[in-house]
């Protein structure tokens, strides 16, 4: 009997040690991963570099207090803000984290900056933002507010792909439009490049701020160190975490010169954000990533992966779309795909959904040219096997 609260529906399986592309379950059977942790391991795992400066720290000093300067954190966040084109970055340890503290600085800005009672979030359906009560009420989508009510005040979602909406539900008490440059968890769609333009340029008009969540698409997995660089845009506040230490726990959101005026001493705090092993992760993790120039490997291997799915599926009947950016890959099918999922298990390929009918495929930065064709030779067989045409 797990003492653990059952908030999982857990596969089977227990992993007991990683190297690059691979895991190995505690049955000695080997698994080629597609799932990177739910977009997190991009260095693949066990990636030697963050390994050694964690090490190093780990002999060092692991926490002292945010009370005091932590020498560490400094330079975390000169690289991170650096490789962002950001001007200041607030550590955490989680997306949500890193979210919530996103539409806090908005809502402070117009308050105790301008001077002004605004503090709506605009969000759009089929958006994920996280599971505190604020970010699941900005998410777009019902399932994961269930039993939480009375939700917090204060948010307005719309239908994505429709300006009109945006501009309908700006008013007076609106403080900023919250979006994702690909919709990851719900269904892997990548917003249109004019309606991202056409909702910056509406915040530029209304002059309210433009909130854009990197958490999974951020720290290269796109083709470019963040989403919002591929489409041109600039946003006010961007938040990362997941692929930012390398599964090392940590979140950061980052926002522009003149928002530091909303978040001074005493605004907003964390206990464990940007802590010596924190940052010396999210360190190591952008120094790897600037060696060996991994976001441009992630928009030319993902090309591939997304060029072989295409080539290999899409003449079949099940298969309805391939879409995303870089090394964020989804699979739009006729039906659900779970047990797609656990088949795939069964022989050695991780890869996870993205709601009923989509397949979500995340490989680390790092995966080969024979890793990708290994990966789509044995996704193509299990649907092709499982999924015969006539049945579809």
């Amino acid at each position: 009997m797990s003492s653990l609260f059952q908030t999982y529906a857990r596969y089977p399986l227990a992993f007991v040690k990683g190297q690059g592309s691979w895991l190995w379950d505690d049955k000695g059977n080997k698994y080629l991963d597609f799932m990177s942790g739910l977009a997190v391991t991009n260095l693949g795992h066990a990636p030697k570099k963050v390994s050694d400066k964690l090490k190093e720290q780990i002999d060092t000093l692991w926490h002292t207090s945010n009370l005091f300067i932590v020498p560490k954190q400094e330079e975390a966040a000169q690289k991170l803000a650096e490789v962002a084109q950001a001007d200041a970055v607030f550590f955490c340890n989680s997306g949500a984290e890193a979210n919530e503290a996103a539409i806090k600085l908005a809502r402070r800005y117009f308050q105790k900056v301008k001077g002004e009672e605004r503090y709506e979030i605009v969000t759009l359906g089929k958006s994920f933002h996280g599971r505190t009560l604020a970010t699941l009420t900005a998410t777009g989508q019902d399932k994961v507010k269930e039993g939480f009510l009375p939700l917090p005040a204060g948010f307005v979602t719309v239908p994505p792909n429709d300006i009109r909406a945006i501009e309908d539900a700006v008013n007076e008490r609106t403080a900023a439009v919250m979006i994702e440059m690909v919709q990851a968890e719900g269904g892997v769609y990548p917003l249109d490049e004019t309606y991202a333009k056409q909702i910056e340029q509406l915040c530029r008009d209304k002059g309210i701020l433009l909130i854009v969540d990197e958490v999974q698409t951020g720290m290269g997995r796109t083709g470019a160190w963040f989403a919002h660089h591929r489409y041109g845009l600039k946003p006010d506040i961007f938040t990362v975490a997941k692929g930012v230490a390398s599964g090392f726990p940590a979140g950061a959101m980052l926002g522009r010169e003149y928002l530091k005026e909303a978040f001074i001493a005493g605004s907003h705090a964390t206990t464990f954000g940007g802590t010596p092993l924190a940052s010396s992760a999210i360190i190591a993790t952008i120094e790897t990533m600037q060696e060996d120039d991994l976001p441009q490997h992630a928009a030319k291997i993902g090309e591939l992966l997304a060029g072989e799915l295409r080539k290999e599926l899409g003449d079949h009947p099940f298969v309805q779309e391939v879409r995303g950016l870089g090394l964020l890959i989804g699979i739009e099918c006729t039906g659900p795909v779970g047990d797609l999922v656990l088949e795939g298990q069964k022989r050695g390929l991780l890869f996870v959904t993205a709601g009923p009918n989509v397949i979500r495929l995340l490989p680390n930065l790092y995966v080969s040219e024979e890793e990708v064709h290994q990966a789509v030779n044995l996704l193509t067989s299990i649907i092709q096997e499982k999924v015969p045409t006539h049945s579809v």
